[in-house]
């Protein structure tokens, strides 16, 4: 690639008839300036090029891992979710099982309570009974030492 110094320090041969010294030197020095100033611009955006393409990877490369922890996050969500719902299930059953033992304790209560009240009524039929029996028993005592005394 030509540079500016390259095209100031061309020397051109002289020939006879040949161009006007002057003239080619004073449209040699504004080719160099234009040439300079057109390759000190050139440098600078292929700097400012590299930076945006550095830049741009940065972003991609961002891009990609945004992507990633995105998938990541669903992925985790769905997880999250499956396993709350198995644990709301495993909840549910254990709490279904609870209510059952429990109506089964109630019922099994309800029944002990119910033999032990007819077991008391039976007991105090019996008691009636013979406290009538003593009475009866006391009664014709009482009648009879009546009966002996008249």
């Amino acid at each position: 690639m030509l540079t500016p110094l390259d095209i100031h320090n061309k020397e051109f041969k002289r020939g006879f008839r040949g161009y006007n010294e002057e003239e080619v030197d004073e449209f040699l020095d504004r080719v160099v300036k234009d040439f300079e100033k057109l390759y000190q611009e050139n440098l600078e955006l292929k700097d400012a090029v590299e930076r945006l393409r550095s830049k741009l990877e940065h972003y991609q490369h961002m891009e990609n891992t945004l992507h990633s922890t995105l998938v990541i996050a669903q992925e985790t969500a769905e997880e999250v979710k499956l396993n709350a719902k198995k644990e709301t299930e495993l909840l549910i059953k254990e709490a279904e099982i609870r209510a059952q033992k429990m109506v089964e304790e109630a019922i099994a209560k309800v029944r002990k309570m119910t033999a032990e009240y007819e077991e008391v009524q039976k007991q105090a039929q019996i008691y009636r009974t013979r406290l009538r029996t003593l009475l009866q028993a006391q009664l014709e005592m009482l009648n009879q030492a009546a009966e002996d005394e008249n």
